[in-house]
């Protein structure tokens, strides 16, 4: 499948998406947001992908944000439509993918680009990267998550400040709040992400996507419901061979031969 606005990819269990309208500082508009949602659809299919990265085309944009060619266009009932479709949906649906996604943020990271970058599950930032919830400047209010997800992420305090005054922080200020996870420098960001992906493509997938439900249980449910997940979690992942093959392996002093059954 052909795209015009984003560059979907896939090596050695790794896919990519890379918004590709660098002219535009990589803005989300109406169709760039579809194909991500084809992208994705994609990748639910293919069993080979174990993990999948995030990236703006060029070294000064990961997603400056939404469109604002498209969001003049908007009426009351269009934005409702638009945000259970392409905008929140679509976010939760990055963040409900059966596999870890990681965001490679370089350049600017604004508005609706900061919202996809919270939507997936591990940040790693240039130092040129910076951060923002610019809506408030425009009249309007984050809608692709951030008033829920940005809080519990970095507490409600810093979350408020950012939203309510739409400033902007460098790399090294998202690390210190734990926004991200950590900076490198832009020429060692590529690396740095295929590094992480590689590690996780090691190991077992069946363990990692039970793990990441987990995880995400508990972002909406108490500490109670979400250990008592876990448990059920835990169990379940007995149940697979590459447990068995994980613990042999260990025994045998080898590196384990993970399948994801």
């Amino acid at each position: 499948m052909s795209f015009q606005n984003i560059l979907f990819e896939k090596n050695k269990g790794i896919g990519r998406i890379i918004i590709n309208r660098p002219d535009k500082r990589n803005a989300l508009n109406r169709d760039t947001r579809g194909e991500i949602r084809e992208a994705l659809d994609l990748i639910r299919k293919d069993e080979e992908i174990r993990v999948l990265i995030f990236r703006g085309a060029g070294d000064q944009s990961f997603i400056a944000g939404a469109d604002l060619n498209d969001l003049k266009t908007f009426s009351p009932l269009g934005m409702y439509h638009h945000m259970n479709n392409l905008g929140q949906k679509l976010y939760n649906d990055i963040e409900n993918l059966p596999l870890p996604t990681i965001a490679l943020i370089n350049g600017f990271c604004f508005g609706g680009g900061l919202e996809l970058a919270l939507s997936c599950d591990i940040r790693i930032a240039s130092e040129n990267a910076k951060f923002g919830q610019t809506e408030i400047l425009l009249g309007f209010i984050p809608g692709g998550g951030a008033t829920q997800k940005l809080p519990r992420l970095i507490g409600s305090g810093l979350a408020k400040e950012l939203m309510f005054t739409g400033k902007a922080i460098d790399a090294r200020e998202a690390e210190r709040i734990g926004l991200v996870n950590r900076t490198v420098p832009l020429k060692d960001l590529d690396q740095e992400g295929l590094a992480v992906a590689e590690k996780i493509c090691s190991l077992s997938p069946i363990a990692i996507r039970i793990c990441k439900e987990a995880i995400n249980q508990a972002a909406q449910s108490s500490l109670h419901a979400g250990l008592a997940y876990e448990v059920m979690a835990e169990t379940l992942c007995f149940s697979s061979e590459d447990r068995a093959e994980g613990i042999q392996a260990f025994l045998d002093k080898r590196p384990a031969q993970f399948k994801g059954k």
